[in-house]
């Protein structure tokens, strides 16, 4: 009500004037003024882009410009300037058409050398560095490549043994086999436990028989599977001698070399979509379909010739949870990319807001910038300081991933489903916020942010003060423990009134939720705190010490538990929202340093993070 009192105000000053006897000259047009002549970096971007990268920074800047090079991306003047973006005008089998054009492209350049064949921590952490730049430019082209190295190829990498890795691997890495992943089933979908494609084995033949009994047990939604894809990771219940052994993983061709679909598999399109258009999702369904034993992926569970079930895994449980494991590879991939286009929506909406201006405060006074008014910066500067955190927690994230043994991939686990979550939600809110502060100029697709909602929505201070940087880990702290001691007591008082384990977590989810969040907001500003005590530049400490309490603050402001629960009185409540309006007011004239930090080419961002008057010309029109 304060907003739309003060708006009216000046709205209505401005037509009493009009009614005045002075004559009232007219403003000269509006001309653009780039920030960067008067937005003053107050710390070393170079360096803070290395903190935020985390690693691979020439590898990413080489792929940048091989993308921005070819015309094949789509490359388009506006002004002065050149942007690339896909052209989602293009029909549906356009789409398709050109992302597997771009796969060939990168193909050719030696992008995805090693992507499955390199060894080591550097060759894993290039693959990282470069499918990010991948999604950032398009996330359908991400998306077909995920596909094909991170879950078929993943699959055989990890689920396979050196049979599987010597036949298969060099192939896949030279898209001489193109793959995909069945697991999601139209019945089925989290609970992959109840999928209900039916494998059995044929000791006469040698053979495992594939089968899809019913129409909910058909493959859904595949990506790859309706145009492209030969081959495919078929996750199915194995049945031995009437017994069922549970979910396991078999290598199935669907396709020939010259594309015609294999004997007794049937492919249907799953059609025009919101988002991922350049996919070729598909449904499949198997008919009986046979397949050589070899092809059961066997570093788990195996079948001999004369049809015994041999694992050394005895527990099933345990044994489901191996056949998982290619899926963490996707949550590192798709928690790290959302960060990524949060950063791209920052940058083209605090851009936009530090050259466009709106209402004067004086008579005849300048316009004011958009960053300049409070209410801006709120919208705003408070996600800044989340997507910095979540950098953090990202790169923490990789490095746990990429450095991962046996012991350790429990921990990846919990934690890539935390932050993917937490990541993507973070993902759209941005998204849809930088939309709104960008006004009429946000709808329209050249500036993004649609087209970046719809293709992602498949994925929601007092200066580095030592002792309330203490208080803020103690209640980010004292908050998950308590909500864990409260979780474990609910979820015990259900199993005495007699209710199973499971239904027992189900009836507790509202803890069970905001258990999770404490897990991951106490993660994220754990690491963001660690990765601000490895600098050692006083000024690079100070505004990411700005930024980690405007995290913190923010977050305890916006989860209701810190109120629910008692770990916030009223009163601190109250004074935590005037803080966070202090803090956005000392990031300001910090947040043009902060998003160039991000390293993000010009051509990847939008017209309106620049000239959006040269770009809004007769002659940008007409050129």
């Amino acid at each position: 009500m304060d907003r739309a009192f003060q708006r009216t105000k000046i709205i209505s000053d401005h037509l009493l004037q009009s009614n005045s006897p002075h004559i009232i000259s007219a403003n000269a047009c509006l001309s653009f003024s780039p920030p960067e002549l008067t937005e003053v970096s107050h710390f070393d971007i170079k360096e803070m882009r290395k903190l935020l990268d985390g690693h691979n920074l020439e590898d990413r800047d080489w792929l940048y410009n091989l993308v921005i090079q070819s015309k094949l991306f789509n490359p388009r003047q506006v002004g002065e300037k050149v942007f690339v973006s896909p052209d989602y005008n293009q029909t549906m089998e356009q789409q398709r058409e050109m992302t597997m054009k771009r796969i060939a492209y990168l193909f050719e350049r030696g992008v995805f050398q090693g992507w499955l064949t390199g060894k080591g921590i550097e060759a894993a952490l290039r693959k990282i560095a470069q499918a990010e730049v991948i999604e950032m430019f398009d996330h359908s082209l991400s998306v077909k490549m995920g596909v094909h190295f991170s879950l078929w190829g993943g699959a055989i990498k990890f689920l396979g043994t050196k049979r599987h890795h010597d036949k298969w691997l060099k192939d896949t890495e030279n898209y001489v086999v193109k793959g995909c992943f069945a697991m999601t089933e139209l019945g089925h979908g989290s609970n992959v436990k109840g999928i209900e494609t039916v494998t059995t084995y044929d000791s006469n033949t040698g053979e495992f028989v594939i089968n899809t009994p019913c129409e909910s047990a058909q493959k859904y939604c595949i990506g790859g599977a309706a145009n492209h894809a030969t081959h495919t990771v078929v996750f199915s219940q194995l049945e031995i001698n009437g017994k069922n052994q549970g979910v396991h993983a078999f290598i199935c061709q669907i396709r020939d070399a010259d594309g015609k679909i294999c004997h007794n598999i049937r492919i249907a399109d799953c059609g025009h979509k919101i988002g991922l258009n350049g996919v070729d999702n598909g449904r499949i369904w198997f008919d009986n379909v046979r397949i050589p034993r070899e092809n059961l992926l066997n570093s788990v569970a195996d079948v001999s010739p004369d049809g015994e079930y041999l694992s050394a895994i005895k527990d099933p449980d345990q044994r489901f949870a191996a056949f998982m494991a290619p899926l963490t590879s996707g949550r590192v991939n798709i928690a790290s990319s959302a960060v990524h286009i949060s950063k791209i929506g920052l940058s083209i909406a605090i851009r936009y807001a530090l050259s466009r201006r709106a209402f004067s405060i004086t008579p005849n006074g300048p316009e004011i910038l958009l960053l300049d008014y409070p209410s801006h910066q709120r919208r705003l500067l408070p996600l800044l300081a989340k997507t910095y955190a979540m950098s953090s927690a990202a790169n923490h994230m990789k490095m746990i991933y990429v450095n991962r043994t046996p012991q350790s991939n429990k921990t990846i686990h919990v934690i890539s489903s935390a932050f993917k979550a937490t990541f993507t939600w973070h993902n759209q809110r941005t998204l849809q916020e930088c939309r709104e502060a960008c006004g009429g100029q946000g709808l329209k697709t050249e500036n993004h942010f649609g087209h970046l909602k719809s293709e992602f929505d498949v994925q929601s201070t007092f200066e580095g003060d030592n002792n309330v940087l203490m208080q803020q880990m103690d209640a980010f702290c004292l908050r998950e423990r308590d909500l864990l001691s409260r979780f474990a007591a609910e979820v015990s008082q259900y199993q005495v009134k007699g209710q199973s384990k499971q239904y027992a977590f189900i009836l507790s989810y509202q803890l069970a939720e905001d258990l999770g969040r404490a897990f991951s907001d106490r993660l994220i500003l754990q690491t963001f705190i660690e990765a601000e005590a490895t600098m050692t530049t006083s000024s690079l400490k100070d505004v990411l010490g700005l930024l980690r309490s405007l995290y913190a603050l923010t977050r305890m402001e916006e989860d209701a538990a810190f109120l629910r629960y008692g770990y916030l009185s009223k009163e601190n409540d109250a004074a935590v929202r005037k803080e966070v309006i202090q803090l956005c007011s000392e990031v300001r004239p910090h947040a043009l340093g902060l998003v160039s930090s991000f390293g993000i080419p010009d051509a990847f961002l939008s017209p309106i993070a620049f000239n959006w008057i040269d770009a809004n010309s007769w002659y940008a029109v007409h050129q």
